[in-house]
């Protein structure tokens, strides 16, 4: 398996479609989520990236003090990795509205809904969620800009994405037996559709996650050590599965990630481990030996480095602000 598709699997993503919402021109609304706003959305969620899909019309988007305005138009999927709050709009220069102003929940359990604008040209889009553990998700939301614009539509194996969504985000009228999982799925399907889509429009010279897993070797020694992460793996293991020499490898994960296979691997294992302690009742030192630690004393020795207290606190404080 590839080294995307291991990333993915172990986020355990938790997904959905909130909103769906209909403007006319002229238009402008702020749609910064607070933390409220984000424990709203999921209650238990340390990281809430939001996207939005244009299923209809065009409008610009941008992020006040950090990007230029994109222009967006039917099938684009805008995405913040991080969270940021942003303006959308037909007319940014428009003074915005808050768009938690506008939201009128659905009273049969639906999407929550939005109807606003000034009577013009059209534009529709829905809302979704993708929420992770952020430690977990580091790897990866590191390696991707502020604000992520995907022509979906422009790609034919993404048709049928947008073409379902279009009918589970009408179907949420009269919402069926399912229907809250299949929105769910399919929100996930547009994020790993996101990322592939990142991966090959990224230019030559970048460096980062997403480089590496275009490297044939670094991509193939990632996708090992997130496969196994348990397995004690050394460099001159990593080498000799992906087809290079130890300091060939370690010269090229460095160039490409900026830090040795050895040392990214200790942060993933420990990532891993804090979700275990977090989410299961498991002793310490059996976690401690499936993320490949061979003593107990090693792994809280490495945990407190990471978090900056030992296993044991740290789930007790985990418990107890869930």
């Amino acid at each position: 398996m590839d080294a995307l598709s291991e990333v993915l699997k172990a986020l355990k993503l938790n997904s959905g479609i909130f909103l769906e919402a209909e403007f006319t021109a002229p238009w402008c609304i702020d749609s910064a989520p607070g933390k409220d706003d984000v424990r709203h959305i999921l209650p238990s969620a340390e990281h809430v990236t939001l996207y939005h899909l244009l299923t209809e019309g065009t409008c610009r988007a941008r992020i006040p003090g950090v990007s230029d305005a994109v222009a967006l138009e039917a099938g684009d999927l805008i995405m913040f990795p991080h969270g940021d709050g942003h303006r959308l709009g037909s007319d940014l220069q428009l003074a915005p509205v808050p768009a938690e102003t506008l939201v009128v929940p659905s009273p049969g359990g639906g999407l929550a809904r939005i109807a606003h604008g000034g009577g013009g040209a059209r534009t529709r889009f829905v809302c979704g969620y993708l929420a992770c553990d952020s430690r977990l998700c580091r790897p990866l939301l590191d390696a991707l800009p502020r604000m992520l614009k995907v022509p979906l539509g422009q790609g034919p194996a993404a048709t049928w994405i947008i073409d379902t969504l279009r009918r589970g985000a009408a179907e949420t009228h009269a919402p069926r037996a399912g229907t809250e999982a299949m929105l769910a799925r399919l929100s996930e399907l547009l994020f790993a559709e996101a990322m592939r889509y990142y991966l090959e429009a990224l230019p030559e010279n970048e460096r980062g996650w997403f480089a590496g897993l275009r490297d044939p070797q670094v991509s193939r020694a990632l996708a090992l050590m997130h496969a196994e992460p348990g397995r004690p793996w050394t460099v001159d293991d990593l080498g000799h599965e992906a087809g290079l020499s130890r300091s060939s490898l370690a010269e090229r994960f460095v160039a490409l990630l900026g830090e040795p296979p050895m040392q990214y691997l200790t942060r993933w294992r420990l990532a891993l481990a804090a979700r275990a302690l977090k989410e299961g009742r498991d002793p310490i030192v059996r976690i401690a030996g499936q993320v490949g630690y061979e003593s107990e004393a090693a792994f809280n020795r490495a945990f407190k480095r990471e978090f900056g207290m030992p296993p044991a606190t740290w789930r007790r404080h985990s418990s107890n602000t869930v």
